[in-house]
């Protein structure tokens, strides 16, 4: 069992994590804490892509002496945990938690600051919405469902004249009736019924 710290040392180590943390919150951020497995997937692969520094980055949890115990700093409870197969030492007093940017795994590690080059923070950022609005789909769905009706009302009225087309239906849509004659047909019988009536 770990045994507890002077409270001078205590008040030295809780000094150096809270610089760390300090340097943290003046850039509007919170050390970080991770709560599943996801979370700590996302992290490496954001540091793999991002990060130049040191293996090691310093995360938000360091060794509780009165419960000995690891906490977050920000007092989230520990629901997850990657500890690598490091042994522990018999001295945990000024013991903070280290992500290794190579494996994702969390080692124990001194809490100086002086050997801390990097510390994982988190920042809630703004978050601007890049889809429509509720209002905005709604309309968008009138619009497209209006021109699926739209088309498919159309084609049925094609239909429709073309059927009544083919039977010799007149309909509203249908042409003035076409007369059996063609127009030099019509002229002679024209003029037979002319001389017809003439010679009455």
């Amino acid at each position: 069992m770990a045994r507890a710290a002077p409270p001078a040392l205590l008040l030295q180590l809780l000094g150096l994590a809270a610089a760390a943390a300090a340097a943290a919150a003046a850039a509007g951020a919170d050390m970080v804490s991770i709560h599943n497995e996801e979370e700590n997937a996302f992290i490496l692969d954001t540091l793999r892509k991002q990060w130049k520094g040191p293996d090691d980055i310093l995360l938000g949890m360091f060794f509780d002496t009165d419960d000995a115990s690891f906490k977050w700093f920000d007092k989230s409870n520990m629901t997850f945990d990657k500890w690598s197969d490091q042994e522990d030492g018999k001295d945990l007093v000024d013991t903070c938690a280290f992500l290794h940017t190579k494996t994702g795994e969390w080692r124990k590690g001194n809490c100086e600051v002086s050997s801390v080059e990097g510390t994982l923070c988190k920042a809630a950022i703004s978050y601007e919405k890049k889809y429509l609005s509720d209002n905005h789909i709604l309309i968008s769905a009138l619009v497209i469902a209006s021109t699926v009706i739209l088309t498919v009302l159309g084609a049925v009225v094609w239909f429709l004249y073309k059927r009544n087309l083919d039977s010799g239906f007149t309909t509203v849509f249908s042409t003035a009736p076409q007369s059996p004659y063609n127009d030099d047909c019509v002229l002679v019988v024209a003029e037979e019924n002319e001389y017809a009536v003439q010679f009455d």
